[in-house]
């Protein structure tokens, strides 16, 4: 971590040079938050989910985010992204009298226009979301609300339509030459410890109304690893296996290819024109592994309708309906949910999704494919100055066969592959009410206040007796509360 902050502070004034020769126009932006979560019965249980951690009623967290922007013209500048992440007070960077500085590089991209054009490149740690129809709806399910190292260029053709295509690595893990670029080994052989991603998007624009095609093919190593974290909270099944890989994979042999490809095709649509009515889509089939073994197949589809009226001064109705595939009953024949890379949708703030909340870790990740239901919500809430409010109401069903989840934890142990509350059976439901509160002190320093309530109806004979027995022993709720500062 020390050579880590060195190299930063080397960056810092390497560039800060650069701009005195070059008159190079430096902006710094970011924000600060300092939040506390309250939890009773986090994941329904208050374990975590294996069952073999108890989780803490009370934390308290802090992370700050700081972006410096090196801008040489009008197209062409460099963005540096320095983060302390996430933190608990009383640990790592918060700790008392000998603190160890964790800093992290969270972006770091080069962006510019080729010269006398409005060709735009951007190159490097940036980040990078698949096309959705409307921003409240959260992410993108394949992959969106987060960073990659990606190489993206957008090509305007027309006021009304564009191109973007790119290339981005999600994941490296070759050891051998992760420092030089060279297999150190002394073997010529190839091992794919890589997981790649190549896209295309169609962005287009009418008056009231606008259609985004899209496209992803992945190339996956056999080799790569995907117990990868992809979450914001503390599950140890939020990983890129539980999201990307068939259940079928865990049954004896991995993949027989040593690279395997994946693809998604999609469309977002947001309709406009009726305003203050308006409607928003999304729809998406991705599939993987289909030249492998049957068990390593995996392929499904996905989709939302949405709708708000936005007419109202004090407060916007918002309706938001999913459906996503589920498992069948064998797991021979590979999985039936949609593959995804990182997963953050969830509509309306609603809790019960790793989505937009304001502040991580006050969430319960109910995983959107396999599953299906509706989210209500009146959001921007105001009657008082500075004071806004959002009520939330969501319902989730699932669409996974009990066998075949009963299956995956009996291969890989509950909660290792599927978790109680996020991967749900079609006999298995939840609902939750979520109350948000946000005061601006300042322009620039909001209080927030996130509250939550959820009740769920699990099945003994997936999850054991020892699970659905202390679900039943009461309701989950949390209050996450603190200061965000912007500047």
């Amino acid at each position: 971590m020390k050579r880590l902050l060195a190299l930063v502070m080397l960056l810092s004034l390497a560039f800060g040079a650069v701009a005195a020769q070059a008159s190079t126009e430096v902006k710094m932006t970011g924000d600060a938050r300092i939040y506390a979560n309250w939890w009773s019965k986090y994941n329904f249980t208050g374990w975590d989910p294996t069952g073999s951690k108890t989780y803490d009623s009370l934390t308290i967290w802090e992370r700050f985010r700081l972006r410096t922007d090196f801008i040489a013209s009008e197209g062409l500048k460099f963005r540096l992204g320095i983060r302390v992440n996430d933190t608990p007070w009383g640990s790592s960077s918060f700790t008392v009298d000998n603190p160890q500085a964790v800093i992290q590089v969270y972006q770091a991209y080069l962006q510019f226009k080729w010269p006398s054009t409005d060709v735009q490149f951007t190159i490097g740690l940036q980040d990078l979301d698949l096309p959705m129809s409307v921003d409240w709806l959260g992410a993108n399910p394949v992959f969106g609300g987060t960073r990659t190292t990606a190489a993206v260029v957008s090509i305007p053709v027309a006021d009304q339509f564009s191109i973007v295509a790119g290339f981005a690595r999600f994941l490296s893990g070759d050891a051998n030459r992760a420092n030089t670029g060279f297999d150190a080994s002394g073997t010529t052989t190839q091992t794919a410890t890589d997981l790649d991603g190549y896209f295309l998007i169609l962005p287009i624009t009418l008056d009231g109304f606008k259609i985004t095609p899209w496209g992803l093919i992945g190339v996956a190593g056999r080799e790569a690893d995907y117990s990868l974290f992809v979450g914001n909270g503390p599950n140890a099944s939020e990983r890129l296996s539980s999201y990307l890989v068939s259940a079928g994979n865990l049954q004896g042999a991995g993949w027989k290819h040593a690279q395997n490809v994946y693809w998604w095709a999609g469309g977002s649509v947001a309709v406009t024109a009726l305003d203050p009515f308006k409607f928003y889509g999304d729809i998406i089939y991705g599939e993987g592994n289909a030249n492998d073994n049957r068990k390593n197949y995996r392929h499904g589809w996905w989709f939302d309708l949405a709708a708000e009226y936005t007419g109202f001064d004090a407060v916007t109705p918002q309706l938001t309906f999913w459906y996503g595939s589920g498992e069948d009953k064998s797991m021979r024949n590979g999985s039936e949910r949609m593959p995804s890379v990182v997963n953050y949708w969830g509509p309306s703030n609603s809790f019960l999704f790793d989505t937009n909340q304001e502040y991580n870790y006050g969430y319960m990740p109910i995983n959107s494919t396999g599953s299906w239901g509706f989210v209500f919500a009146l959001d921007k809430i105001s009657f008082v100055k500075d004071l806004t409010h959002r009520l939330t109401f969501t319902y989730a069903r699932g669409t996974n066969a009990p066998r075949a989840l009963r299956e995956a934890n009996l291969l890989a142990g509950v909660g290792n592959y599927v978790q109680m509350g996020r991967d749900l059976t079609t006999s298995e439901d939840v609902y939750g009410i979520g109350f948000d509160t946000t005061y601006n002190i300042y322009e620039n320093l909001a209080f927030i206040l996130e509250t939550g309530w959820a009740h769920g109806s699990f099945q003994t004979s997936v999850w054991g007796h020892r699970f659905t027995h202390e679900a039943r022993g009461g309701d989950s709720w949390k209050a996450t509360f603190g200061l965000k500062y912007k500047f």
